[in-house]
């Protein structure tokens, strides 16, 4: 039996300078519009993110909230989070954005999903639903959108 995969990862190039991606991904407003996953569906304005311990609460589609908890930051190039339901403590996955300018208009942009310390038995089956292919769903999205400027 193959060893399951707790670390899912895509990665591509999209024609559009670093910090305009970024800004697509640190704004949480603006996330539903290339989310892969179809499973955002809104966040408030004015909740930018800025640094590690920041937190942004985003309304899925279900019509539940998640706060999410900045991780990681590195304005420009590195922003992770890890979701949670509002007061309660973090499940333990992680989104990771990494972007690497290749460059003024190109950006290899790296998309990861780390379920490795998840700890929610009720979160296992989606964590192992969530592919490389999924991941590329949202790169393509993010890409359509920032090449539009």
């Amino acid at each position: 039996m193959a060893a399951e995969t707790h670390i899912v990862t895509a990665s591509r190039e999209i024609a559009a300078a670093a910090d305009r991606i970024f800004e697509l991904i640190a704004d949480p407003a603006l996330q539903p519009a290339w989310d892969g996953n179809e499973n955002l569906a809104e966040a408030a304005p004015g909740q930018r993110v800025h640094a590690v311990g920041d937190i942004f609460r985003m309304t899925l589609t279900l019509g539940t909230d998640r706060d999410n908890h900045v991780v990681e930051f590195q304005e420009g190039r590195r922003i992770a989070w890890k979701p949670s339901e509002p007061g309660l403590p973090q499940p333990g996955h992680l989104w990771r954005w990494e972007l690497e300018p290749l460059a003024d208009d190109r950006t290899r942009v790296t998309h990861t999903y780390d379920w490795s310390a998840l700890t929610d038995e009720k979160r296992l089956v989606r964590a192992r639903a969530t592919t490389s292919d999924s991941l590329r769903a949202s790169l393509d999205n993010l890409a359509r959108v920032a090449e539009q400027a």
